[in-house]
């Protein structure tokens, strides 16, 4: 309590642009481990962009995820995915023929004491997967334009692409934790990823804009180097951003935790999901990822290099004046 007590009052101040060292290795361990679970277990991409045929129905008696799994398999079902949501099962298969699904209709019915009529059968094309994925894809790209284009006007080019850096980030972060624990990627999933991307930019927004402020102020004669000012600027903005994202997380956890695991939510799992890590990857990446990116970026301008060199210089006399009044000091006694 007195730890959270001094950091809101802004009684510390954390230096996040000089450990950059220790948030580039540890975002570039979290993107090792992301990208090795999306090259050996991939994305588990559900029937919207892949095709299949989806079963959904409310079983009559207490049944088991093996239980419904085997029902499926027996039918000649390569690898069913079983999934329950209350009393209502959804059973994801590959794309069968109109004869198949008839058949399996007719035994989910007898097994499970449902009226055919209440067996739903829902049949998706590859093509239209394909479909679905492209459109995706240009939806992100289309976002990512716009970002750019934003940030470049707004306040600096180097700003969008520290940004832009901050975005690929959270993005492969999150695609990692849903390869690693093959969570299904449905279309709620990417309205989860959009809107991921949207409240990562807004928290890069709210230190860019400050980092902007102070910075401008800097000139030949400045007593503090642009890493200095930025890292005040983030320590300024710092309590507004974790009370930002503690406000924003916590319903979404009640969302993933209570409502996925009490009511059975499916839908809600898949948009929980990405909008729980997203936002605690985001938070990070804006904090220690997008900010000391822009630092570096910076200080390689010759502007901030002279200040650099000159408060050096400064430093550096400072500490040899005091050495030679010590010097003398005891020579003279």
């Amino acid at each position: 309590m007195g730890l959270g007590r001094r950091l809101y009052r802004g009684e510390i101040d954390v230096d996040f642009v000089g450990r950059w060292k220790l948030w580039y290795s540890l975002s570039g361990f979290l993107l090792i481990i992301s990208l090795a679970g999306l090259l050996i277990n991939g994305l588990n991409l559900g029937v919207e962009f892949k095709g299949g045929s989806v079963f959904s129905f409310k079983a009559a008696q207490q049944s088991s995820v093996e239980e419904v799994r085997e029902t499926f398999l027996d039918q000649g079902v390569h690898q069913p995915i079983v999934q329950t949501a209350g009393e209502r099962w959804r059973v994801t298969t590959e794309t069968l023929q109109e004869s198949d699904l008839t058949k399996i209709q007719n035994a989910v019915s007898k097994e499970y004491s449902v009226p055919v009529a209440q067996v739903d059968v829902q049949s998706i094309g590859a093509s239209w997967g394909g479909e679905v994925s492209n459109k995706a894809w240009i939806g992100l790209g289309v976002f990512m334009l716009a970002i750019i284009l934003y940030l470049s006007m707004a306040f600096e080019p180097k700003m969008a692409l520290a940004a832009i850096v901050a975005l690929l980030h959270d993005l492969i972060i999150t695609a990692g934790v849903y390869a690693w624990s093959g969570f299904e990627v449905t279309p709620a999933t990417l309205l989860g990823f959009l809107t991921i991307l949207g409240y990562s930019l807004y928290d890069a927004v709210v230190v860019f804009d400050m980092i902007k402020e102070v910075t401008a102020k800097l000139g030949t004669t400045a007593k503090q180097t642009y890493s200095m000012a930025a890292n005040n600027a983030l320590n300024h903005t710092l309590i507004r951003s974790l009370n930002t994202s503690l406000v924003a997380i916590l319903p979404v956890a009640a969302i993933l935790f209570i409502g996925t695991t009490l009511l059975g939510a499916g839908t809600l799992k898949d948009l929980s999901l990405a909008l729980f890590v997203g936002m605690i990857v985001g938070t990070y990446s804006s904090l220690c990822v997008a900010t000391p990116l822009l630092v570096t970026l910076k200080e390689r301008e010759p502007k901030y290099q002279a200040i650099a060199r000159r408060l050096a210089a400064t430093s550096g006399k400072g500490a040899k004046g005091a050495k030679g009044s010590k010097s003398a000091a005891v020579a003279k006694g």
